[in-house]
């Protein structure tokens, strides 16, 4: 009896061993991936809009310029590491981290393929699955921008702080919207689980969440993650001709590095939440072939985030940055009321028609109130509009001017030509 146990408890303990190792090799795997993902990244976007704006690109370094990236890796790594006299030193120097770390977590709750057996252990390819994945997302999601905060503020400077002020509040305009159609995903597969989520579309073409949930959500989310991510045209936080460069202005060396690798790994990252949320994430179509049918759900999951990628480069080539008013406006005005009334009507229709015509019937009288209350508010704004101020005179932030026309009286504080003649 005693040697049962005894063989039984190095069982476990071998078991035990085998599970932490395939879990340290995943982990160190999806690392070294996710860093050559966003070394080609930088290259492919980089090729693609000098492809688009009819010039090279990158050339000179490996072939096709492969190699240029790491290039200019290496170049920053030697790079003198600055830190102003004004700045917060500690945080100046965490700042860059606590913006890298949230990307990386995003992504080890991703499904990137289906299930492997090596050495009769069958495991997910996925870093971890934890219950609650889909909200470790949202969490690491809105965790970033306390980096971005952070750098803005340890700076010392006025426009990194201007840059981290603005990224706050959009942040919090968007993560709204962003929330919300997750909660209508999440409606529909009925589990926070990543892997669960990805499961509840495998059948089909028409089984994906991009179908079920009405084609809204999705459109509405890839406007919330492209300002989540400050991708043009939502890019207002490193507005180059207003804020010089952003929060990441006093920053050089690495420190600058860490931040451009988090962009990257970032708009990665989402790429393959939109593909996990709404595309079926590894799902689609594999050859019986023996001994190799694991890479076809690899290769699927690959293709469609390389997808995601492309667009965002489109975007960026194609789309002026827009205002930070017209920011505000979409986020609060048009993005969150249709977020919130799609969910509503998508958890109707779950429950019953009856259920979806009366939530219809709200929505559309909602949908007329907001829109009567902001025609209101645009042209009260307008009423109480100044003229265009003289010279010397600054408007307001945000304040609406008009030119002054042969019937408009001058302003109290400002002497009439007549009396100053007089």
């Amino acid at each position: 009896m005693n040697g049962l146990l005894a063989a039984d408890h190095l069982f476990d303990q071998g078991l035990t061993l085998a599970v932490f190792i395939i879990v340290v090799v995943k982990v160190v795997v999806a690392f070294a991936v996710l860093m050559g993902a966003v070394t080609l990244m930088i290259w492919f976007e980089r090729k693609a809009i000098s492809d688009m704006q009819s010039r090279i690109g990158p050339n000179r370094v490996g072939p096709w310029g492969l190699l240029q990236t790491l290039a200019d890796g290496i170049k920053l790594f030697f790079k003198e590491d600055l830190i102003p006299a004004e700045s917060d030193r500690f945080v100046f120097k965490l700042a860059p981290y606590l913006v890298v770390v949230p990307a990386f977590l995003i992504f080890a709750v991703i499904p990137v393929g289906g299930s492997v057996t090596i050495a009769h252990h069958t495991f997910d390819l996925q870093v971890a699955d934890p219950p609650m994945g889909i909200l470790l997302v949202l969490a690491c999601s809105g965790i970033a921008v306390y980096g971005i905060m952070l750098a803005g503020w340890a700076s010392g400077s006025k426009y990194p702080l201007m840059s981290s002020v603005r990224a706050s509040a959009q942040m919090v305009s968007y993560e709204a919207a962003l929330g919300m159609n997750v909660v209508t995903v999440l409606l529909v597969c009925n589990s926070l689980s990543t892997r669960a989520i990805v499961d509840a579309q495998g059948g089909s073409f028409f089984h994906w969440n991009l179908i079920t949930t009405g084609i809204v959500p999705f459109f509405l989310f890839l406007i919330a993650a492209t300002a989540e991510l400050n991708r043009p045209p939502f890019d207002v936080v490193e507005a180059d001709s207003e804020l010089v460069g952003g929060f990441n202005t006093e920053y050089s060396s690495i420190r600058f590095a860490l931040f451009y690798l988090a962009e990257f790994m970032n708009t990665i990252t989402m790429s393959a939440v939109m593909v996990t949320l709404f595309f079926g994430g590894p799902a689609g179509p594999v050859p019986n072939i023996p001994h190799i049918k694991w890479i076809f759900p690899i290769l699927w999951f690959t293709g469609k985030v390389v997808a995601f990628c492309y667009m965002y480069i489109w975007f960026r080539a194609a789309l002026p940055r827009m205002r930070y008013d017209q920011l505000m406006d979409l986020g609060w005005k048009k993005l969150i009321p249709a977020s919130l009334a799609w969910m509503l009507l998508v958890a109707a229709a779950l429950t019953s028609w009856r259920w979806a015509l009366i939530v219809l019937a709200g929505v559309f009288i909602g949908w007329i109130a907001l829109t009567q209350a902001f025609e209101i508010g645009a042209d009260r704004e307008l009423s109480d509009a100044s003229v265009l101020p003289s010279i010397g005179q600054r408007p307001l932030p945000g304040r609406v001017l008009r030119r002054m026309t042969d019937g408009d009286a001058p302003l109290d504080d400002e002497a009439s030509d007549e009396e100053v003649e007089a």
